[in-house]
């Protein structure tokens, strides 16, 4: 069925009326479209993810090195030291948790329903536990359980975000081995932790309620985004599929030819010398046979190129081919994926540290107030992107991604030693940032959905994944 995005369907009405002689190459208009709009929905499930981290600095402060007057915690996160961390680590074990076991489910949902819904629906739900958090100061709420059960819904709806922006992206760009583009691409982790940090930390030390709030209404405003823009496949505005899918017919049509090679061959081998003549005659036919459907394929894709260079935003419908989801065993089947999934599992396990520990750590460890240490802790992502984009660059340079990855995750081990013996380095922060958030990206469209346990989608082991199994 065709899915046709309110928003396209109004620019196109716009454009129609008021430039009837516009036109554009609506391929490369909606792969980049796509590449936007995937961008900014995966910034803002970021953005959300980070407000706690910033506003655990005021719901517990340090009140040995503040000139405060109100230098209290917010209950239930009073207490010592220890029993405020304790708490704290409940709000994020249940949001983690619920997480990854709510990652099954949802990629398993992501590859059955429709994906712009799926999205929308995602980010607007996400918005609201986010806009609840923060209801707890407005309405005075105590109640542990209050913040876990938030933290639980929030953590369920979060799970939307990573299937969701890698099957959409896997329909337009397939597996092509653009190393830099996703290497910029993937830095909307940072991003999002990054402009987090910021708002939250605009409003922690005058009204921490507000830190949750804003950034529950942008992802709720992002997910209206995807809803009215977002275009799931090309086939639902009449553009072409990856080339790969070309490729995929081409190598068929040689499979078929080899099989039938094979058999004429075999037949002439058992026949009589009589019939050799007529046998090399049925080969002859059957290699013209083939160059002319290849040849037909070529030229029939190069037609439909053409024709979607410089045209309307919208065009005829093309029914589109449906795929047999791929189940979680037979992803863990795949070559690679259980390698990938528990490199990933340990990259993730340093990088949430800091997610979600880095404020609050530095506000107890310095002098430095909640703002300063939510402000000083976007180092960590600021090197998160160059790493990112680094990793992409030197994965397309050498063709050798795994390497790349393998050396970045060694890298990553002093530096976390390091960091730990010099908090107040800008520095370090920067250097440690740079080489654990670099990323290990599985961007495989039939298996993105079973692979990936977490929000940072790490990158360089992407493209020698998808070499092993393409």
């Amino acid at each position: 069925m065709r899915d046709i995005p309110v928003g396209v369907q109004f620019l196109q009405t716009v454009t129609d009326k008021s430039c009837p002689n516009f036109s554009c190459n609506r391929q490369l208009w909606y792969r980049t479209s796509v590449l936007v709009l995937t961008y900014i929905a995966y910034t803002c499930y970021h953005l959300s993810r980070k407000p706690l981290s910033v506003a655990k600095a005021v719901l517990h402060p340090n009140c040995t090195n503040t000139s405060r007057h109100d230098c209290s915690s917010w209950i239930p996160f009073n207490g010592t030291d220890a029993d405020a961390a304790e708490v704290f680590g409940e709000l994020d074990s249940a949001f983690l948790f619920s997480y990854a076991i709510a990652m099954f489910a949802s990629g398993f949902i992501a590859e059955r329903f429709n994906l712009r819904y799926f999205l929308s629906l995602g980010m607007l739900l996400s918005g609201i536990f986010s806009y609840l958090f923060g209801l707890a100061k407005v309405y005075n709420i105590h109640n542990v359980m209050y913040f876990l059960l938030v933290q639980v819904a929030a953590g369920i709806c979060q799970t939307t975000g990573w299937p969701g922006v890698i099957a959409v992206l896997g329909n337009w760009c397939g597996k092509s081995k653009r190393g830099l583009t996703f290497g910029i691409w993937n830095s909307h982790t940072s991003v999002g932790n990054i402009l987090g940090s910021l708002i939250a930390a605009s409003f922690v030390e005058t009204d921490w309620s507000l830190s949750f709030i804003y950034p529950g209404l942008i992802i709720a405003l992002g997910g209206f985004l995807m809803f009215l823009f977002l275009v799931v496949s090309p086939t639902d505005v009449g553009c072409y599929l990856p080339d790969e899918d070309r490729n995929n017919a081409t190598s068929t049509h040689q499979r078929k030819f080899n099989r039938s090679l094979q058999n004429q061959v075999a037949n002439r081998d058992s026949s009589s010398e009589s019939d050799s003549e007529v046998d090399d005659t049925d080969i002859i036919i059957g290699e013209q046979d083939f160059l002319i459907s290849a040849y037909t394929s070529s030229c029939d894709f190069e037609v439909q190129r053409r024709n979607t260079e410089r045209v309307h935003l919208l065009r005829d419908y093309v029914a589109p081919q449906h795929e047999v989801a791929i189940g979680f065993f037979g992803a863990c089947k795949i070559p690679g994926v259980i390698e990938f999934s528990l490199s990933l599992f340990f990259s993730k396990l340093v990088s949430y540290t800091f997610l979600y520990w880095l404020p609050l750590y530095l506000n107890h460890s310095t002098s430095m107030g909640a703002t300063d240490s939510a402000d000083f802790s976007i180092l960590f992502d600021v090197g998160g992107i160059i790493g990112s984009i680094l990793a992409g660059s030197i994965s397309d340079y050498t063709n050798m991604s795994a390497t790349t990855c393998t050396g970045m995750l060694i890298l990553a081990i002093p530096m976390v030693i390091v960091i730990n013996k010099m908090s107040s380095t800008v520095a370090q922060v920067f250097i440690d940032g740079d080489v654990s958030n670099f990323g290990i990206d599985k961007f495989g469209r039939e298996h993105f959905s079973f692979t990936n346990c977490g929000p940072l989608s790490e990158w360089s082991i992407y493209s020698y994944y998808d070499s092993s199994i393409g």
